[in-house]
């Protein structure tokens, strides 16, 4: 399939200090023959964010108003999406570098994949250069071992969108991980790893924000599985936050 559009959608709320960064670093992608879309939805932000967004900027579409969380945002993101590949890059992450799409874009054109997956790193918020965690993919995994794919480094074609809809809002923490599970799972999707790193994220996140919001998530993960028709092994959801271990050993 032929590649004219790619969709990314950044989500955000409160982003004044960040939102310039992330901006910056989907306008410095370009890919010859492709139209990159930017798609920010705002959750009705008070501090300025808004105003930087289209004071500085000039991304395809911007809506600012009151949402359901964060999925609710990405699905509002969806609806506006045309390209024939989408992304995810919140607000407080960037692109590693200016040709992270360029890369993912001939990844598809040379391999049948539905969706390309690379790296990513989180750094210290104070310290933009100290990389705190490494989290590298690695080719495609099982799924009941623990194994998904980063979502801010994840690409898909929109058609599986299409197939399979959105997130689902009855997930608060885990949702990007159900729609892993129902859309890429269950369907035996064909994925392309590439061995770079293509995000940088800040720490943080609200699934992390505490053990309380941790374990919540721990058990969305089980959940995801079982609203899909899904049996994971006895120990599927306790190796996926297991594996997170060895991305802070340097």
């Amino acid at each position: 399939m032929n590649i004219s559009k790619v969709s990314v959608i950044t989500v955000c709320y409160n982003a004044s200090d960040v939102i310039s960064q992330c901006l910056d670093s989907v306008e410095e992608q370009a890919v010859e023959n492709v139209t990159i879309e930017h798609i920010v939805i705002d959750g009705g932000s008070n501090d300025g964010t808004v105003e930087i967004i289209r004071g500085h900027h000039n991304p395809d579409h911007v809506v600012s108003e009151k949402d359901d969380g964060l999925y609710d945002a990405m699905n509002k993101g969806l609806e506006k999406a045309t390209g024939d590949v989408i992304a995810f890059l919140n607000s407080d992450d960037v692109y590693a570098n200016p040709n992270v799409i360029s890369d993912v874009v001939s990844a598809f054109k040379t391999s049948h994949a539905q969706a390309v997956f690379g790296d990513l790193v989180v750094f210290d918020p104070k310290q933009e250069g100290h990389i705190v965690r490494r989290w590298k993919a690695g080719p495609q995994g099982n799924f009941k071992h623990g194994w998904m794919p980063p979502h801010p480094s994840l690409f898909v074609r929109q058609s599986v969108f299409k197939q399979h809809g959105g997130f689902n809002l009855n997930f608060k923490f885990s949702a990007d991980y159900e729609w892993m599970i129902r859309s890429l799972y269950a369907e035996n999707r064909s994925l392309t790893y590439l061995p770079r790193t293509l995000v940088k994220m800040r720490a943080g996140g609200l699934s992390n924000a505490s053990l309380r919001n941790r374990l919540k998530a721990h058990l969305e993960d089980y959940s995801a599985w079982k609203v899909n028709g899904k049996t994971p092994y006895p120990w599927t959801v306790f190796l996926k936050p297991l594996r997170k271990i060895t991305q802070f050993i340097k």
